[in-house]
């Protein structure tokens, strides 16, 4: 295993999922960008100020370290993770915080590459600023209701074609409240079965779907499966997490509900300010809402729409006066919950965190929301971009060098990948032979115009329309032979499909697509570790790892 390239993000285009040029002028041109943000990433030396401001303001670490104890306890946490807990009663101890919604085996591979960003950068941190430590913490997005974005997995099948396996499939749609605290039941053996006719046979098989089921079983919740497995790779590490399902959190959190309720639409406010500004050169990530709260009623998650009198839950006909709103603020909390919008001020809230490690479209809604943290009086903190990687095969590797491709061309155009290799295996070059004909054709028709501008000038349009329709025909002929002649290189098509399939599946990221397993099933349960310490975070580049 060992790193060949780096990829400027510049050189990638918008299209891909979570690129933007906010993205891009954040990672390498923060001038263009710094207004929207409170500190430069790349210069954490300076973040001293904000430690003593965080320093002075966190004020209620023993319940927080209690809930933390008690919530890392139930998923049998390692020693690393409890003492990391406890350097968290000091008020000279921060949080690099990253999080992610619960998805089912981990989720896509990102996941793990900002839990690895966050232990690492935690790690970096203490060496800068030894009077403080430092303690990396994973804050599970199980209050979503969002069940299609945990619910499924990505795998490569025996041919190398995507897969998207789903577990309780009937269930999309449904508002089912907090996903993380949703308990898989008997579809978790069908979703096994289907797991295991997908996954190519292996050495490794076996023993990585047994793994996966020391974690994921019946009777278990979405957040405590994903918490336990992905404690597993961090357990030297000491990875921390933090579940804000807990109604013990949700005390902490009342005072915002209270402000959001009382003084709204002051946040949106701030936020389509701070939006207005932004689009004019970039894009506004957050749409947000007259309010930015959920309520919890009967099962399902509901957003907040106020009226004059009263709020209405969004799609029922249930309907809370003002009074009554304020008063489960105050005394029942557990059933409010943050929309994108408040979610990052609750967790700094409930947190004290200096830096959140983020993905692309993280990093974008962060630009919108430093005038919200000033409003509820805490710091911004350093937004840290995620590592970011793309894995290659050795048998994909050789065929790129086989065909003299390179990665980006991939992300650039499949089209113009086609094109290429086409080229490189055919006898005729087709752009060559059309472009030759289409010059001689052109030739030709010069040639003419000046015989039949001598014999009746009248014919021009005429000899022009004749020129058009040759043009068309070399068209629809030239689109006939470049489909027979993919037919007679299908072989060579095939195995660039394989490239795509296993680099960029279905046309996006392959850390966006798939998930762990289908690398654990190729090497084993030590891959992880193995692929962590291949990847630095401070490149801030997407970094390509042949195998």
């Amino acid at each position: 295993m060992n790193t060949t390239g780096w990829l400027d993000f510049n050189s990638l285009p918008n299209t891909l999922e979570g690129i933007s040029t906010l993205f891009k002028d954040y990672l390498t041109d923060f001038q263009r960008v710094e207004q929207f943000y409170e500190s430069d990433f790349r210069n954490l030396r300076q973040l001293g100020h904000q430690l003593e401001r965080i320093k002075q303001r966190f004020k209620h670490r023993s319940a927080i370290v209690q809930i933390l104890k008690d919530q890392n306890q139930r998923i049998n946490n390692s020693e690393a993770a409890f003492a990391n807990i406890e350097r968290l009663n000091s008020e000279n101890c921060m949080a690099v915080v990253t999080g992610q919604q619960v998805g089912i085996f981990g989720g896509p591979l990102y996941t793990l590459y900002k839990a690895h960003t966050a232990v690492a950068l935690a790690r970096h941190l203490r060496t800068i600023f030894p009077d403080y430590q430092f303690v990396p913490v994973f804050w599970l997005e199980g209050d979503d209701h969002d069940f299609a974005e945990v619910n499924n997995l990505g795998l490569l099948g025996q041919d190398n074609t995507p897969h998207r396996i789903e577990y309780a499939e009937q269930l999309k749609g449904k508002n089912l409240g907090a996903v993380g605290e949703l308990v898989f039941d008997e579809q978790l053996d069908i979703f096994y079965e289907q797991v295991a006719r997908i996954l190519p046979h292996s050495e490794f098989k076996t023993g990585a779907i047994d793994f996966m089921k020391t974690h994921y079983y019946r009777g278990r919740s979405f957040s405590d499966a994903f918490a336990s497995f992905l404690s597993s790779w961090f357990r030297d590490d000491g990875l921390v997490f933090l579940s804000p399902s807990d109604p013990r959190t949700k005390i902490f959190l009342s005072p915002i509900f209270i402000t959001e309720l009382t003084d709204y639409p002051k946040v949106s406010q701030l936020i389509i300010g701070r939006s207005a500004e932004l689009e004019d050169r970039y894009h506004a990530q957050i749409k947000t809402k007259a309010l930015n709260l959920f309520y919890f009623h009967k099962g399902g998650r509901y957003i907040l729409e106020p009226r004059e009198h009263d709020f209405s839950l969004k799609g029922t006909r249930h309907f809370i006066l003002k009074e009554e709103m304020l008063r489960i603020a105050h005394e029942q909390p557990e059933l409010l919950s943050p929309n994108v919008a408040l979610r990052p001020i609750c967790q700094d809230t409930l947190l004290p965190t200096i830096a959140y490690v983020a993905g692309p479209s993280e990093i974008a809604y962060f630009a919108q929301l430093k005038k919200v943290y000033q409003y509820f009086g805490l710091t911004m903190p350093v937004v840290y971009p995620r590592a970011s990687v793309t894995l290659i095969e050795d048998k994909v590797d050789r065929l790129l060098e086989k065909y003299q491709l390179e990665l980006p061309e991939f992300f650039s155009s499949i089209d113009k990948v086609h094109a290429k290799v086409i080229d490189q295996v055919s006898e005729v070059n087709i752009d060559e032979m059309f472009k030759e004909a289409g010059q001689r054709i052109n030739d030709l028709i010069k040639e003419m115009h000046f015989g039949v501008n001598y014999i009746d000038p009248t014919l021009l349009g005429a000899l022009e329309n004749v020129s058009e329709k040759f043009q068309q025909q070399l068209d629809v002929l030239r689109v006939k032979i470049v489909e027979a002649q993919q037919r007679k290189h299908e072989v060579a098509l095939r195995q660039i499909t394989k490239i795509t399939h296993t680099t960029l599946p279905n046309k996006n990221f392959q850390e966006r697509e798939l998930n762990i397993l289908h690398f654990l099933n190729k090497h084993g349960l030590d891959f992880p570790k193995m692929l962590f310490q291949e990847i630095p975070i401070d490149q801030f580049k997407h970094q390509i790892i042949r195998m």
